[in-house]
C-alpha cells in the first residue's frame, strides 16, 4: 500500500461525502476507493469512518487523522512545487570546487557578475588543486584545469583553454644567468607545483618547432598553491612554471621576466565537472552556461595581453 495515495483517497472520500463521488473525482471505481480506505484502516489498526448505506461519518480517530492528512499532504504539495520551481528558477546555495588560481583570477569575478543576474543564488566555494569526489563531498560543480581528465562518471564541459609560462625574477637571472635553450634549465633552480592533475616531476615544454622535457626530481621548492609559487619566484628562489594569467601585472611591471619566451607548457583545458545530465536544477545549469560564455573571452583576452617575449 502506498500510504500517501491512501491518505489522499481517504481525504477525497471525506471531502466528497461518499465513496461514489470520491471515485468519480479520482477517476477510479467505488470498489477501489473502498479497498484503499479499508487498507489504510488495517495499516493503522483503527477505524476511520462509520459506514452506512446512506452516509459516512468520521470516527474520533478519523477526525484527528484527517487533520494530520491535510497537513502532511499540504507539505508534500509544497515540497513538490518547490522542487519543480528549482528546475525553472535559479535559487538556493551552489556548492562549487575551484582550483585556486582560477578562483582568484576569474571565478570570484564571475560569481559577482552571475549574481547580478541571479541574486537568489548563493555560493559556497572550496579551493583545492585536485579533482574532488563530487558525490561524496557534496559539490554541485567543480572547475578544474587539466591536460587530460581521469576516467570517471562525471559530466565534463570544456569552458576554455590556457597555458603556463616560465618566469623568474630579474635578481635571480642576474645572479644565475638567462637560459637560452630548454636543456640549460637543468642547471637552474626549478620550482615545482604540486597537484593531482599536473605532472609533479617534470615540465613538458613546447614551441612552434619542438618539445622538451625538463626533469624536476631535484627541485629545491615545491608548493601546492599557485599564489605561493608566484611569491617564491618573485623572491628569487628560482625559475617557475606558472599559469600565464597569474603573472599579468608582474610581467608588465618588471617584477618577473619571462624565461624562454618561445616555449610554453602544454595547453590546459578548463573544465566544468558535474554529476549528471538528468534533473539538474536551474542554479547549476545557469551557472555552467554563464561560465561557458564568460570565461573563454577572459582567457583569450589575457592570452593576447600576456604574450610577451
Amino acid at each position: 500500500m502506498n500510504t500517501l495515495d491512501a491518505m489522499h483517497t481517504f481525504l477525497q472520500v471525506v471531502q466528497s461525502g461518499s465513496f461514489t463521488r470520491a471515485a468519480e473525482k479520482l477517476e477510479s471505481s467505488g470498489a477501489n476507493v473502498s479497498r484503499a480506505v479499508s487498507a489504510l484502516e488495517k495499516h493503522l489498526g483503527t477505524r476511520l469512518l462509520h459506514r452506512t448505506t446512506r452516509q459516512i461519518a468520521l470516527t474520533e480517530a478519523g477526525k484527528r487523522y484527517v487533520i494530520r492528512c491535510e497537513e502532511i499532504l499540504s507539505s508534500v504539495d509544497e515540497a513538490e512545487a518547490e522542487a519543480r520551481h528549482a528546475q525553472i528558477t535559479p535559487v538556493g546555495r551552489l556548492r562549487i570546487h575551484v582550483m585556486p588560481a582560477l578562483a582568484n583570477h576569474y571565478i570570484v569575478k564571475a560569481i559577482a557578475a552571475y549574481r547580478q543576474l541571479y541574486p537568489m543564488v548563493s555560493f559556497e566555494m572550496t579551493l583545492a588543486n585536485r579533482i574532488p569526489d563530487l558525490i561524496e563531498e557534496g559539490f554541485d560543480v567543480s572547475i578544474v584545469m587539466a591536460h587530460q581528465l581521469p576516467d570517471s562518471s562525471l559530466i565534463s564541459k570544456p569552458i576554455g583553454q590556457t597555458y603556463s609560462v616560465l618566469c623568474a625574477s630579474p635578481d635571480y637571472l642576474e645572479q644565475h644567468g638567462i637560459p637560452t635553450e630548454p636543456k640549460q634549465l637543468e642547471q637552474h633552480e626549478c620550482l615545482s607545483m604540486q597537484s593531482t592533475v599536473l605532472p609533479l616531476d617534470y615540465w613538458e615544454l613546447e614551441s612552434d618547432f619542438d618539445q622538451h622535457i625538463v626533469n624536476l626530481t631535484h627541485s629545491p621548492f615545491t608548493v601546492n598553491v599557485g599564489s605561493t609559487l608566484r611569491e617564491a619566484i618573485i623572491n628569487s628562489l628560482g625559475i617557475g612554471m606558472i599559469p600565464l594569467f597569474s603573472v599579468h601585472d608582474d610581467l608588465h611591471e618588471g617584477r618577473l621576466v619571462r624565461v624562454l619566451p618561445d616555449y610554453r607548457a602544454k595547453t590546459f583545458t578548463v573544465h566544468a565537472l558535474y554529476p549528471s545530465k538528468t534533473y539538474i536544477d536551474a542554479k547549476t545549469t545557469t551557472w555552467i552556461t554563464f561560465l561557458s560564455e564568460y570565461l573563454p573571452q577572459r582567457l583569450a583576452e589575457d592570452t593576447t595581453m600576456l604574450s610577451v617575449k
